[in-house]
């Protein structure tokens, strides 16, 4: 169906994004057809309709025509972690923001030690920023405290997005099809065939093996596990969100989809009270027509303001702190507030 030519331009002046069209029989749920379009592409859009008659049937034409940057925002995000130490200990870090967020970043999430030690940074196998420290013998308290800015938007959904055969897939993805620390594919290869063979291919699929993590966990901090694998996962029924990622990305290796492990900060923008504790997120990205998609099993809806730390197999790749000693991790803060 073509749009009318003054829709279109109206879109144009206000630096709008064109993001489809339907048409509905007159006496169809209008309202239904808002509300599934307003979840879909993440509420910041207008709905323009006009009436048609063909052979006396009278049909509603709504053009979905806004999803809007007009008004973004900006994210404060950052955290404070207060160790003890017996001895001088060496650690690694990986708290930094993405540096495809490279150029969204305010103030930078520039890493502050109490008391100040040296510390030098380097970029991981995955293309991640680390720091390496030395940690006195004592306690050592570590912040950092950007502001980043953000569409605003919901996350970009791709319903269309297809799944590419294995043997046309780039070579860089492969080891995201391969079994890792906490995702055993050999393990549970055979239930995901079972499970998943018969969901349709590409998106539909990721989002079904999201689905059945989604309702499959309950999500509890009472169930945290330093130790606890996919496979755990599944069979206790039980997890918090890397839980609920790391069995989704089992799943999806499990199926030939590439899908790889992240973290980073997600707050409740968006979300109405009560507000649970801040902490790191976990989700994950799956490889769907030659591009990497966001999808969270836990939350299991697109989200406003997700920031990305790291990425990697799964957490064994992205610990934010690794110490080579031992330590007592005494205080624990995470923040993600909208600015404006």
């Amino acid at each position: 169906m073509d749009v009318p030519a003054a829709y279109a331009a109206r879109a144009e002046q206000k630096s709008h994004f064109l993001l489809g069209s339907t048409t509905l029989v007159t006496g169809s749920p209008m309202g239904r057809f808002i509300l599934d379009n307003k979840y879909r592409f993440g509420g910041n859009f207008q709905a323009y309709g006009w009436l048609s008659a063909w052979r006396g049937i009278r049909t509603v034409h709504i053009v979905i025509l806004i999803a809007t940057r007009e008004h973004p925002m900006q994210i404060r995000a950052g955290y404070e972690l207060i160790y003890e130490f017996p001895q001088p200990t060496p650690m690694i870090l990986t708290l930094n923001i993405h540096y495809s967020r490279a150029s969204d970043l305010v103030r930078p999430d520039h890493l502050i030690t109490s008391p100040s030690v040296p510390v030098t940074s380097y970029r991981d196998g995955f293309g991640n920023w680390c720091t390496r420290l030395v940690a006195p013998q004592g306690k050592l308290r570590l912040t950092a405290d950007a502001i980043v800015n953000d569409s605003g938007l919901y996350e970009h959904t791709a319903p269309n997005a297809w799944q590419l055969d294995v043997q046309n897939l780039p070579q860089e993805t492969l080891v995201y099809l391969l079994g890792s620390r906490y995702c055993e594919t050999d393990r549970l290869s055979e239930f995901a065939w079972q499970q998943f063979s018969g969901t349709p291919l590409g998106w539909a699929r990721v989002q079904a093996i999201c689905d059945f993590v989604h309702r499959h966990l309950t999500f509890g901090y009472q169930y945290a596990s330093a130790t606890k694998t996919a496979l755990q996962a599944f069979n206790e029924r039980t997890g918090v969100c890397r839980d609920y990622a790391h069995l989704a990305v089992a799943f999806c290796r499990c199926m030939n989809i590439p899908a790889r492990y992240c973290t980073g900060y997600l707050g409740d923008i968006g979300l109405p009270p009560p507000y649970a504790p801040m902490d790191f997120a976990g989700w994950f990205e799956a490889y769907l027509g030659g591009t990497w998609y966001t999808f969270d099993p836990r939350n299991n809806q697109p989200r406003i303001g997700r920031i990305l730390i790291a990425r990697g197999r799964d957490a064994a790749d992205v610990a934010i702190s690794t110490a080579f000693g031992a330590n007592t991790l005494e205080s624990f803060r995470v923040w993600t507030d909208q600015v404006n």
